[in-house]
């Protein structure tokens, strides 16, 4: 029995992940990102990520262009910063001082981490590519991150004391 990409939808849904801006570059230097959850590590030694990337969105050939891509791993305080990256605003980094990596990268300020990679591999994925990366640069910062759960931003909930949240 075939699966149907409404279903296929909802039972990913149920899957909590955090919230990222992946950004990238263009033939000409400028930046281009999306909102990203389907984010992961890929090895330790050596530092690797994978980044899906739907072939339609318009910073899909930067990634190729470029070589390089970041990853901001956005705070719980970001929500508007998520959805104005998910969705089709026309300057979407307007207004918005970026913070530039080592690499050149193109990263969001106030963002928990921020991860520069160098791109190793392409592979086709149905409708998306996979990006992997070499991890060659990082920062961490204090905070709290943004989740997406059932289709809607979620926020920890301050732990009792219990270790639970």
């Amino acid at each position: 029995m075939p699966v149907d990409s409404a279903s296929f939808r909802q039972a990913l849904s149920q899957f909590a992940s955090g919230v990222t801006v992946v950004t990238t570059r263009d033939a000409e230097g400028r930046p281009q990102g999306l909102t990203v959850s389907s984010f992961c590590s890929v090895s330790l030694t050596p530092p690797m990520v994978l980044v899906c990337v739907d072939r339609r969105s318009e910073a899909h050939t930067g990634f190729q262009a470029s070589g390089i891509f970041g990853v901001s791993v956005l705070a719980e305080h970001q929500e508007e910063l998520s959805r104005r990256f998910a969705g089709g605003v026309d300057d979407k980094f307007a207004g918005i001082e970026l913070v530039s990596g080592r690499s050149g990268a193109a990263l969001i300020p106030g963002a928990l981490a921020h991860i520069e990679c160098r791109l190793v591999f392409a592979h086709p994925g149905g409708d998306h590519t996979i990006y992997v990366g070499e991890v060659e640069s990082l920062s961490v910062f204090p905070g709290r991150p943004l989740l997406y759960h059932a289709s809607g931003y979620r926020r920890l909930e301050t732990g009792n004391g219990t270790g639970a949240c």
